[in-house]
């Protein structure tokens, strides 16, 4: 027989599920509660820091359009660099030990 894996740890804000609200997690996943107020643990905000600061900073824009556009251009950039986009999002100083494993 084939041996069974442990579980696979995914990452789960406070933000994801609403309070009162109980989330339907598949068996092959358990779900990794992390602390509030914790931004640098979020891959997504350190992506949203790098744009901040990057693409998006010494900018004034006339109106809702041109700050809508500069945003979806500051977003395709990012989002057509899969290195830079592992980079930002990759943090080493933030592991879990889950089951004998690192993640």
């Amino acid at each position: 027989s084939v041996a069974r894996s442990p579980p696979a740890p995914m990452p789960c804000w406070s933000a994801m599920v609403p309070d009162g609200i109980d989330p339907i997690v598949p068996d092959n996943i358990t779900l990794l509660p992390l602390p509030p107020c914790a931004p640098e643990l979020n891959p997504l905000e350190n992506v949203w820091d790098y744009l901040r600061g990057n693409k998006l900073s010494s900018r004034v824009c006339d109106n809702y359009e041109a700050l809508r556009n500069a945003s979806k251009a500051a977003r395709n950039f990012i989002a057509n660099d899969a290195a830079r986009m592992t980079s930002i999002g990759t943090t080493d100083w933030a592991c879990v030990s889950l089951w004998g494993r690192w993640y």
